[in-house]
C-alpha cells in the first residue's frame, strides 16, 4: 500500500523571538491524498500560513514530522529540497508574485527553465491556454487585472504538473467573478492533474470547494469537517 502523498504527524512549530517562545502550531496530524482539496480556515494568526510552509517544505517542524510520499522533509538535504520544490510542489500567493520585468508567458515558463525541463515554451503555452489567457502571452503583469494575474499565477504553479499545490488566500484580493474563476481552476487542478491541493482561506466560497475543511484555533486543530 502506497503512503499518503502528504502527511503531518503531530507536527509542531515553535519560534523564538526576543528570548520568548511562540508556539505557532501544536501537534497537527493530517493526511492528504492525491486529487483532493483541503481548506485551512480560521482567524488570522491561527497558524494557517505556518502549516502551508511546513506542507510545502519551505519550513520544518520543531517536533513531529511532515512526510511527502512517506519521506520526512527534514531528512532531505538542500539539493533534494530544491529538487522537491521545483518538481513536485506548486505555490499560489495572495499577491500573485509575478515578476514585473517578464511577460506573462515568461512568468509561466520560468519554473520549467529553472528545472531545465524539455519543451518548456510549449508547456507554458498549454497552461496559459488552460487558464484562458493565451492571448495575453506577450503582456506584462501591470497590463493585467488582478483576476488575470492570479490566473497566470495558477498557470505558473501548475506548469510543471506538481503533485502538491499550496495556495495561500488565492482569492483574497479578487472580486467574486475572478475569485470563482480561480476556484474553478483549483478544482480542475485536483480533478485533471491529480494534485493534492491545500488552501488557506478566510473565504467561505473557497472553503466550500474542499472535501475536507480544517478549522485551526491558536495553532491547534479545533475541528475537521468532511463532505
Amino acid at each position: 500500500m502506497n503512503p499518503p502523498r502528504l502527511e503531518l504527524r503531530r507536527a509542531s512549530r515553535t519560534y523564538e523571538t526576543n528570548g520568548q517562545k511562540l508556539e505557532a502550531l501544536r501537534e497537527i496530524s493530517l493526511t492528504l491524498d492525491p486529487g483532493t482539496i483541503t481548506a485551512l480556515v480560521g482567524r488570522s494568526g491561527c497558524g494557517k500560513t505556518t502549516l502551508l510552509n511546513l506542507a510545502g517544505a519551505m519550513d520544518f517542524p520543531t517536533s513531529g514530522e511532515v512526510l511527502i510520499d512517506g519521506r520526512p522533509t527534514n531528512s532531505l538535504n538542500e539539493q533534494e529540497l530544491t529538487a522537491l520544490r521545483r518538481a513536485r510542489v506548486g505555490f499560489i500567493f495572495q499577491f500573485f508574485q509575478l515578476l514585473p520585468a517578464l511577460t506573462v508567458l515568461e512568468n509561466v515558463e520560468l519554473p520549467l527553465l529553472l528545472a531545465d525541463a524539455a519543451n518548456s515554451r510549449a508547456v507554458a503555452h498549454e497552461r496559459l491556454d488552460w487558464v484562458g489567457l493565451a492571448e495575453k502571452k506577450h503582456a506584462f503583469p501591470y497590463q493585467l487585472s488582478g483576476g488575470q494575474m492570479q490566473r497566470v499565477a495558477v498557470a505558473r504553479a501548475l506548469v510543471h504538473s506538481p503533485e502538491i499545490l499550496i495556495a495561500d488566500e488565492p482569492t483574497g484580493n479578487l472580486d467574486n467573478t475572478s475569485g470563482d474563476q480561480v476556484l474553478d481552476l483549483l478544482r480542475d487542478a485536483a480533478a485533471r492533474f491529480g494534485a493534492t491541493v491545500l488552501i488557506a482561506t478566510h473565504s467561505a466560497e473557497a472553503a466550500a470547494i474542499a472535501q475536507t475543511r480544517v478549522q485551526l484555533r491558536d495553532g491547534r486543530i479545533a475541528a475537521i469537517e468532511r463532505q
